[in-house]
């Protein structure tokens, strides 16, 4: 337990240093966000404050992985390495200049790709690989679109990293119940500095390296036991709703998917009056009163877990919905009001 909490105070300690440097270094280099219409803040912010996620979990991973009684075979530590730098490389480019979406997305790609190799080389069944490129991508990216208002994905990858350390401790994973610890609590500390009013941004350095690692998390847990999947994946169903029906609905009225824009659930909360802060709570409300329930019933009753899941994702979608059309009715009354 002692080595345990050495690394989890590890991955606090080197995140919260590391996002302090990082705010004077974005300074000096005037990495800065700064408000317009598709924003949701209102100062010049600086960005790139989530390697410190990243250094982290590249000191922290090796030694958790492979340092217990139990450790993961090396293959799929150094493919999860080398996809995350990949990862956090092309987004810490995007950080000081912008990085076009063919170079982005192909490094996305390729790190995906190595992870899976890695994991099919272990033993994970080929057939899957097609799956887990797609699916990792769309997390990196997914990730990547809801970090748009203070400590909102923070909170999420704390909330997602403490429920798969759980799950994996439940499922006899200790070295991987450790890993998701890790992430969760370099997470707190890079959210020291990110909640409401931030001090700094996550920037893509963090956003797609917290999506390539829940992701990781994720897969590496359904291959230790296919019946953990299910509840790993109601404990992000908050985010894949909203990012998934925002870009479906884009797609639907013929809109430019990849371009900025401020259409996702938390910004209309933002845009009709809720602080960064109350839009927050809301996701987080949903994570500890429906998502976390529902992957312990999931958890707890395997041969339930598929219809658990779908149910998850039926309700979040239902309330995505509906606080949704309240924030176009609230909206569209408030213009009436205004052209009057």
């Amino acid at each position: 337990m002692i080595p345990a909490i050495g690394w989890l105070l590890s991955s606090f300690l080197v995140a919260w240093l590391s996002a302090r440097a990082a705010i004077a270094y974005a300074h000096r280099r005037g990495m800065l966000d700064r408000p317009g219409q598709r924003r949701s803040h209102s100062i010049p912010t600086p960005r790139g404050g989530g390697v410190g996620i990243v250094v982290a979990s590249l000191l922290c991973l090796p030694g958790v992985l492979l340092g217990t009684a139990e450790p993961w075979p090396p293959r799929v530590l150094i493919g999860l390495l080398v996809a995350l730098l990949l990862v956090a490389l092309a987004g810490w480019w995007d950080d000081h200049r912008s990085l076009p979406i063919l170079p982005r997305f192909g490094a996305q790609l390729l790190a995906v790709l190595l992870f899976a190799v890695a994991s099919g080389v272990a033993g994970l069944s080929w057939w899957w690989l097609p799956v887990l490129v797609l699916g990792g991508a769309w997390s990196i990216n997914l990730h990547n679109f809801m970090d748009g208002i203070d400590g909102l994905l923070a909170q999420q990858a704390m909330f997602v990293g403490t429920g798969l350390a759980l799950l994996a401790w439940g499922g006899g994973q200790e070295a991987l119940a450790l890993a998701a610890g890790c992430l969760a609590a370099a997470s707190l500390g890079f959210w020291c500095l990110n909640r409401s009013p931030a001090r700094i941004f996550m920037g893509d350095v963090g956003s797609g390296s917290v999506g390539l690692l829940i992701f990781a998390f994720t897969v590496m847990l359904g291959r230790a036991g296919a019946w953990l999947l299910w509840p790993a994946l109601i404990l992000s169903s908050a985010f894949v709703v909203d990012a998934s029906l925002t870009l479906l609905s884009r797609f639907w009225r013929g809109r430019r998917w990849y371009t900025a824009h401020r259409e996702h659930l938390y910004q209309w909360l933002v845009r009709c009056g809720l602080t960064h802060a109350g839009g927050g709570v809301i996701y987080m409300t949903w994570n500890l009163l429906f998502a976390a329930p529902l992957a312990w019933l999931a958890w707890s009753h395997p041969r339930q877990a598929l219809p658990t899941t779908m149910g998850a994702y039926l309700a979040a979608a239902a309330l995505w919905l509906l606080l949704k059309r309240r924030c176009l009715r609230r909206r569209s009354n408030k213009d009436r009001h205004v052209a009057a």
